[in-house]
């Protein structure tokens, strides 16, 4: 994982103060929208302050962001590619930017957006590296010790991330008050990106596998700690200390392969899709507010996604009572 990624939404802000105010506006603007601790934001601020690095080494300011022209970004464009920026980075990075003079459109700070008309980079197709359902078994089902408390807290975590198709962001922000739901219907309610929530199923293997983490959860969470996973230090389990965890069960599995959190995301979607559910189903328990994202996440071609529409279209053959078409 990155570096910046460790950085405090704090620490970014204070960077961004030396650009000027609307820097910093946009990230108090982007704060209330996704959350103090949201990644979203993490990545974002990060990103801009990149850029506004990037164009103050050219003696360009941020604090007038009418001097910003599309010139600009193209030449922060290819110095990331000089730097060995990946497309999928570069196009997150160019997203952020996009946010940022949205924002400013809005707030009538620039009269033309000089993103407009930069492209993100054409993106390699490649086939996602996720477990099949024969390694998953193999993850998740190898006999462990009770007693135990990291061992059963990693099984718990990974067993909702697959069982549930959890972002990680969502399972790590779970405190123990959010469980009661799973003890009486066997269903979680998390609030996934941009506040919207949704209700995911708790397989009984799930379920089981939290029952033994939480017997064992108070060897190593610290008093009155209200999450559900927490670390060696008692205190609620960060993003890189999952990264491990899930890179740890991947290697006892024998994968050899890495295997992160948002991997087993994935192999819960490819996994119902495969075995017959639809796609609009996935959609609903990824989350996601397009049925395009979950088509990526699954691998689903064009021609299954028309076979989804046929099936459920009404006017998929474009007849009616009093239209029966050709004869």
């Amino acid at each position: 994982m990155p570096a910046a990624a460790d950085n405090s939404v704090t620490q970014i802000f204070q960077a961004l103060e030396e650009a000027g105010p609307w820097p910093t506006r946009y990230l108090l603007w982007l704060k209330s929208r996704h959350g103090e601790s949201s990644a979203t934001v993490r990545a974002y601020a990060t990103d801009l302050e990149q850029f506004l690095q990037f164009l103050s080494e050219r003696n360009v300011s941020g604090e007038n962001p009418c001097e910003i022209r599309e010139e600009h970004l193209e030449a922060f464009v290819a110095d990331c590619f000089r730097r060995g920026t990946s497309k999928r980075s570069l196009a997150r990075k160019l997203a952020a930017l996009r946010s940022y003079f949205h924002y400013l459109l809005h707030e009538k700070a620039i009269a033309e957006d000089p993103s407009f008309a930069v492209r993100n980079p054409r993106q390699d197709k490649t086939e996602a590296n996720i477990p099949n359902v024969d390694e998953m078994f193999v993850l998740l089902d190898e006999p462990v010790d009770k007693t135990d408390p990291c061992v059963l807290r990693d099984l718990a975590l990974a067993e909702l991330l697959y069982g549930s198709g959890l972002r990680i962001s969502e399972a790590l922000a779970l405190n123990l008050t959010d469980l009661a739901s799973v003890h009486d219907k066997n269903v979680l309610k998390v609030l996934g990106k941009g506040k919207r929530e949704r209700l995911v199923p708790v397989s009984d293997m799930s379920k089981e596998r939290l029952k033994d983490w939480l017997c064992v959860r108070a060897n190593l969470a610290l008093p009155g700690e209200e999450a559900v996973f927490v670390g060696a230090r008692g205190k609620r389990l960060n993003r890189r200390e999952a990264w491990r965890i899930t890179e740890a069960l991947a290697q006892k599995a024998n994968l050899n392969r890495p295997l992160s959190p948002h991997g087993l995301r994935h192999a819960f979607a490819t996994h119902l899709l495969e075995a017959g559910m639809d796609l609009r189903s996935v959609q609903e328990l990824l989350g996601h507010k397009r049925l395009t994202t979950t088509q990526h996440y699954t691998h689903v071609s064009l021609k299954e996604l028309i076979a989804v529409y046929d099936s459920a279209h009404p006017r998929k053959d474009a007849k009616s009572p009093g239209n029966p078409g050709p004869s």
